[in-house]
Parts: C-alpha cells; structure tokens; sequence
C-alpha cells in the first residue's frame, strides 16, 4: 500500500526507527535535534533519549487537525516507576510543523496527568494548568524545521 511504502521511505531516510504511527518517531527526531539529546533504542523502557549528563528523557506528541484539537497525550506507563527524569512534548500543526515545545520535571507529569485504568498508564492533557506550570518550558516555533 502508498502507505507502508511512505514508512519504508521514512525509515529508509532515517526519519522514522519503526513501523509505528510516524508521529512519535519523527518528534522524537526533532526533539533530539532541538535539545541536543542521543536516542536510544526503541525497545528502551520508560524512556527515548538522553542528554550528555546522562538524564533520561520521555518524549510525546500530539498532531492538531482541524478535525481533532484534543491535545491528550500518549499513555504514560509506570510513572511512579518510570526511570526518566524530564518529559518532552512536541504539538505539530496539521502539516506536521512544529508548533511548540514543552519540556518538564517528571514532578510536573506526575501533578497533573490522571490514571486511566482502562489503559494501564497516565494521561496527561496538554490544555490548561500543566501549559502554565512554572516549571515547565515552552519553546515556540513560527516555522517548519
């Protein structure tokens, strides 16, 4: 299908590491880009990257459509447990154009995202109070990377 032959094309680039939804993988992308942090392996749990000091980092994303504004996160699973210490998120626009963003402490994440039974993990809604947090940054972008 076009579709799997896009992925195998992502994948082929280095634009995407698996067959996943291409979301994630390509906000992981930019987020190690932006942040000058290593990936590591997909398989890796509870976290996507690192930085040279050796912090872990867990990286989500969320695409705006015009259909869809809802700016629920992936689930978050064992964050009691979980072995990172920040969390990045990337808001893409529509077109997959970065819109913002957010990085925060693990302490932040555990404040405001609620668990979902149903799924096993926490879930966290990038509206309101958590966008406002003091502890979290917000980095805008006006233009595609």
């Amino acid at each position: 299908t076009a579709y799997s032959d896009i992925l195998k094309e992502l994948r082929r680039r280095k634009v995407v590491r698996t067959s996943n939804s291409p979301t994630g993988d390509y906000a992981e992308l930019l987020a190690c880009k932006k942040f000058h942090l290593k990936s590591v392996p997909p398989s890796t749990k509870s976290y996507d990257a690192k930085d040279k000091r050796g912090n872990k980092y867990q990286i989500k994303s969320r695409r705006l459509t015009v259909e869809n504004k809802t700016q629920l996160l992936g689930v978050i699973r064992g964050l009691g447990k979980a072995d990172f210490k920040f969390l990045i998120v990337v808001i893409f626009n529509e077109d997959y154009s970065v819109r913002y963003y957010y990085k925060m402490p693990k302490k932040v994440i555990k404040q405001y995202a609620k668990f979902s039974k149903h799924q096993n993990g926490h879930i966290l809604n990038m509206r309101g109070q958590v966008k406002n947090d003091p502890r979290a940054s917000i980095y805008k972008v006006n233009n595609k990377l």
